[in-house]
């Protein structure tokens, strides 16, 4: 056994003192850590909410524009497939000429396809980029209420301190 006359048992206990402080200061801080947590977290709890919900209505919309093309396509293709009646009567072709003839001119009066898918097309972006738009403006409130929260909770932290001292 080395004789340090009573050295090496003052740096034994300082070195144990200074532990327990550091692990106290350390706790201190992870307590302090999960209550900003906390806090910010009830803070933008409502507008975590209604982004999800922008979200929600947003994907919705597309989802409907996206059925609503898939069965514009269905209808198109059935309309496109041949008539194996209309092939099977040759009978009346005096008649036939007629039908001809007003489809020609009904063709005519109307919007062409592509003039009218552009139409569709611009009302759907229109949508979805209104429901973009929704989202940020709830994201920017989120940012701003989640920086007002951080910037109010030391100044609490403080007064709760002076408070106590009271």
């Amino acid at each position: 056994m080395s004789n340090g006359n009573g050295i090496t048992n003052a740096i034994s206990s300082a070195a144990d003192s200074v532990s327990q402080t550091a692990a106290a200061a350390v706790a201190d801080v992870k307590k302090a850590a999960t209550k900003a947590r906390k806090a910010v977290a009830k803070k933008t709890a409502p507008a975590r909410k209604k982004v999800a919900k922008a979200a929600k209505s947003a994907s919705d919309a597309v989802k409907s524009a996206v059925a609503g093309a898939r069965k514009r396509v269905a209808a198109a293709k059935k309309k496109a497939a041949p008539k194996k009646k209309a092939a099977a009567k040759k009978a009346a072709p005096k008649k036939a000429a007629k039908k001809v003839a007003k489809k020609a001119a009904k063709k005519t009066a109307r919007k062409s396809p592509k003039r009218v898918a552009a139409g569709k097309k611009a009302a759907r972006t229109v949508k979805v980029r209104k429901a973009v738009k929704a989202v940020k403006k709830v994201a920017r409130k989120a940012t701003r209420a989640v920086k007002k929260a951080v910037r109010k909770a030391p100044a609490r932290k403080a007064a709760k301190k002076t408070a106590r001292r009271k």
